[in-house]
């Protein structure tokens, strides 16, 4: 029956993976769910997983697959997405080789979750962003939660064109999401500081941790790879740094502090969902605390973009103190391909 649960969330996953546009990594999974065995140290180790396997537990798919896509980037394998698509048994073939013989190296990658920095979604954040500057005129102090290598965490230098709206200086990043809806406010920003924290993160310096970070992205997904790649060296340039913390001990610390004449914004993309429940609600006690004490001059907002019941994409949600007053200003898709943008309602 194990055995069974296993395959069915490499099944999942490869369906996902078809939704999100990587058809090389559905293929991968959907080859693993239907031929792995017990014959490798891999393979008895997957399908003895003590505990949930899929996209919404311990997401094993992926990790198979960024170890996997790791012994590619460092030439210990040849590329698997080179195999032709109708020759499944050379892409098995190729697999249970890089299983047998880097065991060691997959058996560790396999202990630890996946880590990804998509940073197309600072395309959809961004719109929120200039909102905020629009709706109160001061510059920005940024506070992101999981923000593993902070790659959204300098969404300023990057370039832009979202819908009728061009935004950015020059940047080696250039993003232009499928838009769909009016153009955003056409707002400068100003950020005067800018932190970011994570349970384990990544080092834009490291050349162990951005291995890490690249090998999590889809292999036949070029633009990600290459976007990814572009947005890690401007964060090596500019010397960013992300803090290993408890995201609810940081945003207690964050919070203590307000900034008159700045705009203090919280916020995350695909990361909240993760906290355990009880930390969640610790966490929005929080921010509507510290909104509690925000004043038209050192206001307080917070900027989503989570996962909600609503099938098809993401909610991007913001709310502003001291009014607290809370909108969703759009929906995007998850790595960041479209945004559907309904703008602040009533805005000045």
């Amino acid at each position: 029956m194990h055995d069974e649960a296993v395959r069915n969330a490499f099944l999942a996953q490869a369906r996902a993976c078809d939704s999100l546009g990587s058809p090389f990594t559905a293929r991968l999974c959907r080859a693993v769910a239907t031929r792995l065995d017990r014959q490798t140290e891999v393979g008895e180790r997957i399908l003895s997983w003590p505990g949930d396997v899929g996209p919404s537990g311990d997401s094993v798919p992926l990790r198979l697959a960024g170890a996997l896509h790791a012994l590619v980037i460092e030439d210990k394998i040849a590329p698997l997405v080179d195999i032709a698509p109708e020759n499944e048994d050379a892409l098995w073939q190729a697999c249970t080789d890089a299983l047998r013989f880097h065991a060691a190296f997959i058996l560790e990658r396999l202990k630890s979750p996946p880590q990804t920095n998509e940073v197309r979604r600072s395309a959809v954040l961004l719109p929120g962003f200039l909102t905020l500057a629009e709706l109160t005129g001061k510059p920005l102090v940024l506070s992101e939660v999981g923000a593993s290598a902070g790659l959204n965490l300098q969404f300023d230098r990057y370039q832009y064109r979202l819908g009728d709206l061009a935004w950015g200086e020059q940047s080696e990043v250039f993003m232009s999401p499928e838009w769909r809806g009016n153009a955003p406010p056409n707002t400068p920003i100003e950020i005067i500081e800018r932190a970011g924290c994570d349970l384990n993160p990544l080092d834009p310096s490291s050349t162990e941790d951005r291995l890490r970070l690249i090998s999590y992205v889809w292999a036949d997904q070029t633009d990600r790879l290459e976007r990814t790649a572009a947005s890690l060296r401007i964060a090596v340039e500019k010397g960013l740094h992300v803090e290993k913390a408890d995201a609810i001990d940081w945003l207690k610390r964050r919070l203590a502090t307000q900034h008159p004449g700045a705009a203090h914004v919280v916020y995350h993309s695909i990361a909240w969902q993760y906290l355990p429940d009880a930390l969640k609600q610790t966490g929005e006690t929080l921010i509507a605390e510290a909104g509690a004490h925000a004043t038209p001059d050192a206001p307080l907002a917070r900027l989503q973009m989570e996962a909600d019941a609503t099938p098809g994409g993401a909610a991007i949600t913001l709310q502003i103190w001291p009014t607290g007053e809370k909108q969703e200003i759009g929906r995007a898709d998850f790595h960041g391909r479209w945004v559907e943008w309904r703008g602040w309602k009533n805005r000045a």
